[in-house]
């Protein structure tokens, strides 16, 4: 199984494409199929619910600010990446990913660094073999015509700029943990690897203010995670051990890496294939004391899905220095942590995650039921004998309960089944000639293919309480 079968999957059964194909599409866009755009909201409002149960709140915030705004952060100064560009044939580079992908392990701060690195190891264009020079910073701001206007490249300040609103919406009351979900848009050098590094990208951001870290208690880890120091050195141990070692900065940080992990396992990611990478003091953002990526094993190399930093005191005090609005609790400025989820990697990877192939050759996706982007298929046996007619009956009363489900009753039973599980539906119900008889049904767990068989009125009870009920009937 190669990352090129999970993409292949996915574009051929509606869960993304490229945009603009029919002109041809254009590079680090992509548009959301109707099952994508089905797990895409699961996976959201799982996240939702978690932070909510946190206590947070939500904004939705402009896509477009004003300068002033990111001259405030930071970012029309600084959010900039190192680029190359091929002397000969014009093709340009990121240049921290060419130096991954020919294996060179130094990481270049500025353009001088840049200029050493390329001739020290006579790196050459991969598509010519043009030897590369001239590097330059490219800004990855995307301004909007000749207005000095600009699309966000993260959700966060918007969230920043409304801590006063957000505070006296709280009733004074700190810490307060404030999330949003939308569009960012980045001007990437070199877009690839369909979803993972787009111009147009949907984030899951939290900001979690605070003046006491005394305010979170130290995460009550339930299972180890991978942590990757940024000396090199790898260990396993709970989050709550990491944090009284001090390999963990601060109790905030700890408690909401522990957040993180949790809402990834009930995402449905395998503990072997995460971990948690610490940043090197020169890789940070501008922004940050510390931060740590959670990085997915895609096809051979470790992608990060969510960053976890710590933005200190840095936002708001810079708001406060532009702004002149004083953004001060009794004279001090709140702390600030972010776990900063990239959507569009969490779903790439889950469904990298869930693939695999049957004996048979048959693809699946071992999606958790919860986010499936199908709950139920509904099928007839066979299209005569009045079964499609009480099919289609139970389909009709199965939707007034839950929506999200799909009939189909096309090709054989093996092929509708083959289709189902491609596409990660958990359950398929089978109205057969029994049916007929005592008014019972077949239900089909999609990893196990194992059947149990119940009456119409019992399926459509369970339905109800989807997905819990359908587990507990395959554990009797």
């Amino acid at each position: 199984m190669s990352f090129d079968d999970v993409v292949e999957l996915a574009k051929r059964r509606g869960f993304f494409w490229p945009s603009f194909m029919i002109y041809g599409g254009s590079s680090g866009f992509y548009d959301y199929g109707p099952l994508g755009t089905l797990l895409k909201d699961n996976i959201i409002n799982l996240w939702k619910k978690e932070y909510a149960r946190e206590g947070a709140v939500f904004l939705d915030t402009p896509v477009i600010s004003p300068a002033d705004v990111f001259r405030a952060s930071g970012h029309l100064e600084k959010f900039s990446d190192i680029a190359v560009k091929c002397p000969k044939c014009g093709t340009p580079y990121k240049l921290e990913s060419l130096l991954k992908g020919l294996g060179i392990t130094e990481i270049a701060k500025t353009v001088e660094e840049a200029s050493a690195i390329l001739e020290k190891y006579d790196v050459k264009c991969p598509k010519c073999g043009e030897r590369l020079k001239n590097p330059y910073d490219f800004n990855l701001m995307f301004r909007i015509g000749t207005n000095d206007l600009y699309l966000r490249p993260e959700t966060a300040q918007g969230i920043f700029i409304n801590f006063k609103n957000i505070y006296n919406y709280a009733r004074n009351s700190m810490p307060i943990i404030v999330c949003q979900v939308g569009k960012g848009f980045r001007n990437e050098i070199s877009p690839r690897q369909a979803l993972i590094r787009m111009r147009e990208f949907s984030q899951a951001e939290v900001e979690v203010f605070y003046l006491n870290g005394d305010d979170f208690p130290v995460p009550d880890s339930y299972a180890d995670l991978s942590l990757l120091r940024n000396t090199g050195e790898l260990q396993k141990m709970k989050v709550s051990d990491a944090l009284r070692s001090g390999i963990i900065g601060n109790r905030v940080m700890a408690y909401f890496l522990n957040k993180t992990y949790d809402i990834l396992l009930k995402l449905g990611f395998k503990q072997d294939r995460i971990r948690a990478r610490e940043h090197d003091p020169g890789e940070r953002a501008h922004y940050s004391s510390e931060t740590w990526d959670f990085e997915y094993l895609l096809d051979g190399d470790w992608i990060e899905i969510v960053g976890v930093s710590d933005r200190g005191t840095y936002d708001l005090g810079r708001h406060q220095q532009f702004s002149g609005e004083n953004l001060q609790i009794d004279g001090k400025t709140p702390k600030v942590i972010e776990p900063s989820y990239g959507v569009d990697r969490i779903l790439l990877t889950i469904m990298d995650s869930s693939y695999y192939k049957r004996d048979n050759g048959y693809k699946v996706l071992r999606l958790e039921p919860h986010i499936a982007p199908v709950h139920l298929a509904v099928f007839p046996l066979q299209k005569k004998d009045n079964l499609d007619r009480i099919a289609r009956d139970l389909f009709d009363r199965i939707k007034a309960v839950d929506p999200f489900i799909f009939y189909d009753d096309g090709g054989n039973i093996g092929r509708r089944y083959a289709r189902q599980d491609e596409i990660g539906t958990p359950y398929c119900v089978t109205v057969d000639y029994q049916s007929k008889e005592d008014g019972t049904v077949t239900i089909r767990e999609r990893d196990s293919t194992s059947q149990v068989r119940i009456s119409m009125d019992e399926l459509i009870e369970r339905t109800k309480y989807f997905p819990d009920s359908f587990t507990e009937l395959f554990k009797q």
